[in-house]
C-alpha cells in the first residue's frame, strides 16, 4: 500500500506543473502542532520550532553552529562569573510598537524565576539573585554563585523577552521583538508568520512563512512530491529520503540534533526503583536494531544523556550492551516475575515505531508492556507534568540538558545526591577543563546508575526544494530559524 501511494504521488507530481512559490514566501511542514505559542510556559519543542528567533528573542541566542551569539544584548561582560552586565541594543520595539528596554528584561527574568512560574526550564534561572537596571539600556544580573554558563542559559527559548502589557495573551496572541509577527493561526492546519516592518535588525528575505502540520509519514512524502510544501526541516519519513535525494527538485539535509532519544523510566514505579530492573531493561535493548527499524538507519547510538557531537561527550555504550541473557539473570536476582509496565508513546514517528520494537525486545526477556498511544497534549499532561507512567520514549531536544537529572519532581523522579553534588560544582565552575571533568563525571553517574535506557541521538533529516537556502542543517536548538532563509536567484 505504501509503495503504491508513493508511486501515485510521484506520478501526480510528474504530470502536473510544480507550484511556483512566491520568492518572498515559504511553506514549511512540521510533525507536531504547538499546543500554544508561549515558549516561557510550556515544554513542547514544537513551540520553539515556530517562534524561536522568528517571533521571540532573548538577550543571547544560539547560532546554527551551536555557539552563543548576541541577541537583544549586543554585548556583555563579567569579571567574576557572578555579576554580569548586559548592554541592550537601542531602538528595539515589540510588535505592538512599544519600546523594549531594561524594565522588560527585569520583568521577563523575574517572571521566569518567580515561585509561581510555569516555565518548563525554571531551573535555568534559579541561580539569579537579582536583576536590576543601571540605565534603560544596561542590565546587571547578580547570581547567587559564579556561573560561566549564564549566557548559554539565556539563549534558550524559555528565556526570551516578553512584554508585561501583553503577556496575559502570550499563548494565543504572542507579542515579541523578532523579525516576524503572528499573522494567522488556524488550529489543526497552519500558522502563518509575517515580516515585522519595525524589526531592529537585518530584515529577512521572506515576507511570509507558513507552518503546516503533517504528522503522517505517507502524507509527508506526498506533500513534498506534490509541491504542497517547500521544506520539511525535520522529515518524518526516512524510508523515502533516498527517493527524494535522487530527485533534482529536492535536497536532503542530514545533520545532528540535541535530541537524546531515551526510554525514560519512572523511578517511583516500584519495580523501576530497583537498579537491577533498570539495568535489565537497558541490556534488553538492541540499539542498532532500533535505529534501523524505527529510523531506517538514521541516528547515532548513545550510552548516556549527552550529544555525541559535543566535545565533552563520553562514549559509555559499553555500560549497557545488548545482552538479553544478562537481562533475564538480573530480573531473577531482583525476584521479578510477570512484570508488566505501562509504556506511554507520544505521537512522533520515532516514538511510535520505536515503541513497537522496544516492546518486542522487552517481551523477549519476559517484561510485558501495555502500550498507550498518546497525543502530544495528553503526553505533556499525564507523563511530563504528572509522571503518571512507567516507561516512555522521548527525545530531549534541549541543548546540554543533563542537569534535568538533578531536578526534584522531574518526571523521571530520579534522585542521586552524588549527581546533584557534581552539578552544584559545575554551576560554579568557569574553567573549561574543570567543566569538562565534571560533565564527564555526570555522564558516568547516570549511565552507571541506569537512570534511563539511552537509545540514540536523533538525526536531523530535512528535505527542501533545491532553490531554498539558509535552513539549518544541524539543530543545536529546537528551531526553524528563518532569519537567513531565502530562495536562490
Amino acid at each position: 500500500m505504501f509503495a503504491r501511494l508513493m508511486q501515485a504521488a510521484a506520478l501526480t507530481a510528474a504530470m502536473a506543473l510544480p507550484a511556483q512559490a512566491a520568492q518572498d514566501a515559504i511553506t514549511l511542514a512540521m510533525v507536531l502542532e504547538p499546543p500554544n505559542l508561549d515558549p516561557t510556559g510550556n515544554a513542547a519543542a514544537a513551540i520553539d520550532e515556530v517562534v524561536y528567533a522568528n517571533l521571540f528573542e532573548g538577550l543571547t541566542r544560539i547560532g546554527p553552529d551551536g555557539s552563543v551569539k548576541p541577541g537583544l544584548a549586543e554585548s556583555w561582560e563579567t569579571a567574576d562569573g557572578q555579576t554580569y552586565t548586559f548592554h541592550l541594543r537601542p531602538g528595539v520595539q515589540f510588535h505592538d510598537g512599544s519600546a523594549f528596554d531594561a524594565q522588560d528584561v527585569i520583568f521577563s527574568l523575574d517572571r521566569a524565576r518567580a515561585p509561581d512560574s510555569t516555565n518548563a526550564q525554571k531551573a535555568l534561572f534559579e541561580g539569579i539573585e537579582m536583576v536590576e537596571a543601571l540605565d534603560p539600556h544596561t542590565v546587571r544580573i547578580t547570581l547567587k554563585a559564579p556561573d560561566g554558563a549564564l549566557p548559554f542559559k539565556l539563549a534558550w527559548g524559555d528565556a526570551v523577552m516578553v512584554d508585561k502589557a501583553n503577556v496575559k495573551d502570550i499563548a494565543t496572541h504572542p507579542i515579541g521583538t523578532g523579525p516576524f509577527q503572528l499573522g494567522e493561526w488556524k488550529q489543526g492546519d497552519h500558522i502563518t508568520l509575517t515580516a515585522f516592518d519595525g524589526y531592529w535588525g537585518t530584515k529577512p528575505a521572506l515576507k511570509t512563512a507558513t507552518f503546516r502540520f503533517i504528522g503522517d509519514p505517507t502524507a509527508a512524502f506526498a506533500a513534498m512530491m506534490a509541491g504542497d510544501v517547500d521544506a520539511f526541516p525535520i522529515y518524518p519519513a526516512p524510508e523515502t529520503l533516498a527517493q527524494l535525494q535522487a530527485d533534482p527538485r529536492f535536497k536532503v539535509l542530514v545533520g545532528t540534533t540535541e535530541g537524546e532519544t531515551i526510554l525514560a523510566m519512572n523511578h517511583k514505579t516500584a519495580a523501576l526503583a530497583d537498579k537491577r530492573v533498570r539495568k535489565a531493561i537497558a541490556h534488553a535493548i538492541n540499539r542498532q536494531e532500533l535505529i534501523d527499524g524505527a529510523m531506517f538507519g538514521y541516528g547515532t547510538p548513545i550510552g548516556t544523556h549527552f550529544a555525541p557531537h559535543n566535545p565533552d561527550y563520553l562514549d559509555l555504550k559499553a555500560q549497557s550492551p545488548y545482552d538479553p541473557e544478562l537481562s533475564k539473570k538480573l530480573l531473577a536476582e531482583a525476584g521479578v516475575e510477570n512484570l508488566t509496565l505501562r509504556l506511554a508513546l507520544p505521537p512522533t514517528p520515532y516514538a511510535r515505531r520505536g515503541g513497537e520494537i522496544l516492546a518486542a525486545e522487552l517481551r523477549a526477556v519476559d517484561i510485558q508492556t501495555t502500550t498507550t498511544n498518546m497525543e502530544w497534549a495528553q503526553w505533556l499532561e499525564q507523563v511530563f507534568k504528572n509522571a503518571d507512567y512507567d516507561l516512555t520514549v522521548i527525545s530531549h531536544v534541549e541543548p546540554m540538558d543533563i542537569g534535568i537529572y538533578g531536578r526534584a519532581g522531574y518526571y523521571f523522579n530520579y534522585a542521586n545526591p552524588g549527581f546533584n553534588a557534581v552539578m552544584t560544582k559545575l554551576d560554579a565552575a568557569t574553567d573549561p577543563a574543570e567543566r569538562t571533568t565534571l560533565l564527564n563525571q555526570a555522564q558516568r553517574i547516570i549511565a552507571e546508575d541506569y537512570a534511563n535506557a539511552y537509545l540514540f541521538q536523533l538525526a536531523k533529516t530535512g528535505v527542501a526544494k533545491a532553490e531554498i537556502e539558509g535552513l539549518w542543517e544541524n539543530a543545536p536548538m529546537p528551531a526553524n530559524d528563518l532569519t537567513a532563509v531565502h530562495w536562490r536567484d
